[in-house]
């Protein structure tokens, strides 16, 4: 376990690894409070990975996750974990994939479990998952889950795990609901609060005052006036980011929203397109934007000001990782007086207000220019790896390597990100060419 941490990089400890580990370790149930980027998969992760014996073929850990994506990414990082044991099986089971596939690969069993509540209760209520033998149950960022109406789900599926068991509870924020959630489901735990991980020196944030109606125009002089190349926009509620998200794509800008009436497959496409900066600005509402893991988000606005200052805290965390500069902008009106005066007390710090005249009196009208994304159809079932398209654009096509963005290989699709310039004739060669010496369908997204 350790020289596999090793090669992946890992060399000392994050606050909330440092604070839990020791704990879970010790097989004790723990509640802490952390939130996504902070490192808390690796603490659950290691826990869970030490108890697992590789001989007995069932379910041994379960990781309860909000969303599909970030049980996607909890998978991912359980497997690169799990690299120094061999024979570990580890399935996700998420709504908005086939439920079919999923049945054969529980047939053949598994040891580890990472998926969504409405899902794992589906495969409950079929029998096709038995939970007898759970001795870990992990509930990732349980507040959200709470916030997205699944605490039934929950308990149902709580219900049908050992009474014996380890239970790891992490959550972002720490409201009574999940005080509640604890004293239900876990036993004597150990209660693990650390700093926010973000380092407010590299995060500039800035206030604007303005008046409801005036706000579209306040935001698109922002995005003009600080041209950042990815950017979360904050709404209070699923209507509002649709509405944004169309006034910015009537300003001309490249926008999308993101909002929990939206089916997987669109949800995928616009979390696609933001990873990889064919669509720079993402309009969100704080649960539809929970578990998405951007590296590199150069500026979150908040259009409306959060509800709960914790809630403002988290969406500015978001930027200035890892060192790099970050922005945070608020567009604030009279009657947000007192969440500001709620996050000036919880920061500690007087907030800084921009000058909104100045901004709207020297507007520019240049906008960024996106990535544009093309979709290759094959994926890991025909063997294509991203080296391969790499390869194909930047060997007999002659594209050049920085004009080739990130690359996302899923079973029967990958995504390519081109620089504009270059867009059209590294879709002409793919098309027209082969990858890995064979042909495949190629379109733009």
């Amino acid at each position: 376990m350790l020289s596999n941490l090793t090669s992946m990089g890992y060399q000392t400890m994050t606050p909330i690894q440092a604070a839990s580990l020791p704990a879970v370790l010790d097989g004790q149930d723990v509640i802490a409070q952390a939130k996504t980027g902070s490192g808390k998969t690796a603490a659950f992760g290691i826990g869970l990975l030490t108890k697992i014996d590789a001989q007995k073929f069932s379910v041994q850990a379960l990781v309860i996750c909000p969303t599909r994506e970030l049980a996607d990414q909890v998978g991912k990082e359980i497997r690169r974990l799990a690299r120094f044991t061999p024979n570990i099986k580890l399935l996700t089971l998420c709504g908005g994939a086939p439920i079919g596939p999923q049945f054969g690969s529980l047939e053949h069993g598994a040891h580890i479990i990472v998926g969504t509540p409405g899902r794992i209760k589906k495969h409950l209520d079929k029998a096709t998952l038995k939970l007898e033998h759970v001795t870990t149950l992990v509930l990732d960022e349980a507040d959200r889950m709470l916030d997205m109406g699944f605490y039934d789900d929950i308990a149902a599926i709580v219900a049908q795990v050992p009474s014996r068991r380890q239970t790891l509870l992490f959550s972002a924020t720490y409201p009574a609901s999940i005080k509640a959630l604890s004293a239900r489901f876990q036993k004597n735990a150990v209660d693990v609060k650390v700093e926010a991980t973000h380092d407010d020196a590299h995060i500039e944030q800035v206030f604007y005052e303005t008046s409801a109606p005036q706000k579209s125009t306040l935001l698109t002089a922002l995005l003009a006036h600080y041209h950042p190349e990815s950017t979360v926009v904050f709404c209070n509620t699923k209507v509002q980011c649709q509405n944004v998200a169309d006034n910015l794509v009537s300003a001309g800008f490249s926008a999308q929203a993101l909002h929990g009436d939206m089916e997987q497959k669109d949800r995928d496409r616009v979390l696609i397109l933001f990873s990889n900066k064919s669509n720079p600005i993402l309009v969100a509402t704080d649960v539809a934007a929970r578990g998405l893991d951007v590296k590199d988000l150069q500026a979150v606005i908040s259009f409306d000001l959060a509800f709960e200052a914790e809630t403002h805290i988290h969406r500015i965390g978001r930027t200035g990782r890892a060192g790099k500069a970050g922005l945070a902008l608020s567009l604030v009106t009279p009657a947000d007086a007192q969440r500001m005066i709620a996050i000036e007390e919880y920061q500690q710090a007087p907030l800084v207000f921009g000058n909104t005249s100045a901004l709207l009196e020297n507007r520019s009208a240049e906008k960024p220019q996106p990535m544009v994304t093309l979709c290759i159809n094959g994926g890991r079932k025909s063997k294509v790896r991203p080296g391969d398209i790499l390869g194909a654009l930047t060997g007999e096509a002659g594209i050049a390597g920085e004009h080739v963005g990130k690359i996302d290989i899923f079973d029967n699709h990958a995504y390519v990100a081109i620089a504009q310039s270059v867009a059209q004739k590294a879709l002409k060669y793919l098309a027209e060419g082969k990858i890995k010496g064979r042909k495949f369908k190629v379109r733009k997204l």
